[in-house]
């Protein structure tokens, strides 16, 4: 992401000898030669700098005040250029806000110095502590500007299952498969791409909308390629990790895998960082698939430039047991807690149920019928809890399902887990 720098100034001369200065591969820097035109370019461009001349007609400190409460979300560095060296003048300007105080006229490579010691401080005060990659302040302004650009493509990257993960393997393990995936993004970036992180497990790449696809195709191919590293020789060959402890005992997790949505046009019809990073949650929400990595790229052409994806039957739950008061009171109990229960399950709809909950059978033979429905993608996205009162649970988690819960159990536990695969589901 380039750095942008506004220079308000009303002296032609001395703003482009400044501008050129500091423009480079990394920095963009913007002139503005009135304070209406300062204060609109602040708004849209929301600058990492503002350098003011005191050849503005207001108060410089008086200046660098308003700009403090026009920027309070955003907190740009603020650097004031004056022909005055006194003392009094420097610290009434700083006491307004600024946080640096230069007098003219300047040597051009101090000068130079200086501004990009303000900037590297910004950058390294606003990186994560794991990957040292820019934090959500920095992603949120570069996805404002990709939005202006309207030229560039956007990846939203998620590591799944990672918090699962987590417990099973420990917060050191699930901290190496994330600098994992940080390198093997850095290792397919070009030098203009940008790449930040929204929290522990997403991150944001802006890049060229001619690559991002082949970007998106391979870091699925590496991540995958490299995933089995990550497991004991009993999780990798049993295909999926198995929970411990006393909270999730009998609890299946899939390998963890990322999943990347990604848009290449529309960004006119978006109102901001937020929008954007809505549609891009929508449109990875598609890149779901029973297990491995994949991608979604979204088009102008294929969902339309306003098109919102909405996840159908988010809180739609079937009950599958053949003890007919066990069905009433899981059913009672569940509409008690506002989730609503399917009569019926029609297994060629498209929209599938958020959570089936079945019983194995005295003979296991429910889960042949388990089996069948995990083959199919409209179930990609849907939870199987299975209870039972044959305890085998290898066999029960071996068929696909999620949870293992032995009968008998307490309801308030499987609404529970009810609750915990909802707020969890993709």
């Amino acid at each position: 992401m380039l750095t942008t720098i506004l220079i308000i100034d009303k002296r032609k001369e001395l703003s482009v000898k400044y501008r050129k200065s500091l423009e480079d591969a990394d920095t963009n820097a913007v002139i503005a030669g009135t304070l209406q035109g300062g204060l609109k370019n602040i708004q849209e461009l929301e600058p990492d700098m503002i350098i003011i001349s005191d050849s503005i007609e207001e108060k410089l400190s008086e200046f660098c005040r308003k700009i403090r409460a026009l920027t309070y979300n955003t907190r740009p560095i603020i650097v004031a250029l004056s022909k005055s060296a006194e003392v009094n003048d420097r610290i009434e300007v700083l006491e307004g806000g600024a946080d640096d105080f230069i007098s003219e006229p300047v040597v051009i490579e101090e000068f130079k110095s200086r501004i990009k010691a303000h900037l590297r401080r910004d950058i390294e005060s606003n990186l994560d502590n794991k990957t040292l990659l820019p934090n959500r302040k920095i992603v949120y302004k570069a996805l404002k500007r990709a939005i202006a650009n309207n030229n560039s493509a956007v990846l939203l990257c998620g590591i799944e299952n990672l918090e699962e993960y987590k417990t099973i393997y420990t917060e050191l393990a699930s901290d190496k498969i994330v600098q994992t995936f940080v390198a093997i993004i850095k290792s397919a970036l070009d030098e203009a791409d940008f790449v930040g992180q929204l929290d522990e497990a997403e991150f944001v790449i802006i890049t060229n909308k001619y690559s991002a696809e082949k970007l998106a195709a391979f870091l699925t191919f590496a991540f995958d390629t490299v995933a089995p590293k990550f497991y004991s020789n009993a999780d990798a060959k049993r295909g999926y990790m198995l929970m411990k402890g006393e909270r999730y005992a009998g609890m299946r997790a899939n390998f963890v895998s990322v999943l990347i949505g990604g848009m290449l046009d529309g960004f006119n019809t978006l109102s901001g960082a937020d929008s954007l990073l809505s549609r891009l949650i929508e449109v990875k929400k598609l890149a779901k698939v029973p297990s491995g990595s994949n991608y979604v790229i979204d088009r102008a052409k294929i969902t339309a430039a306003d098109s919102v994806v909405e996840e159908a039957f988010a809180r739609n739950i079937y009950i599958r047991e053949a003890d007919e008061s066990l069905r009433y009171l899981i059913r009672t109990a569940l509409e008690l807690q506002g989730y609503d229960v399917q009569e019926e399950l029609d297994v060629e709809d498209s929209n599938q149920p958020a959570i089936i909950i079945m019983d194995s059978g005295q003979d296991l033979a429910e889960l042949e019928f388990l089996k069948g429905l995990k083959e199919k993608q409209s179930f990609a996205n849907t939870k199987f809890i299975v209870t039972t009162t044959v305890h085998d649970k290898s066999a029960i988690l071996n068929s696909g399902a999620d949870l293992y819960l032995p009968k008998p159990y307490e309801v308030s536990d499987l609404i529970r887990w009810v609750e915990y695969f909802i707020k969890n589901r993709v």
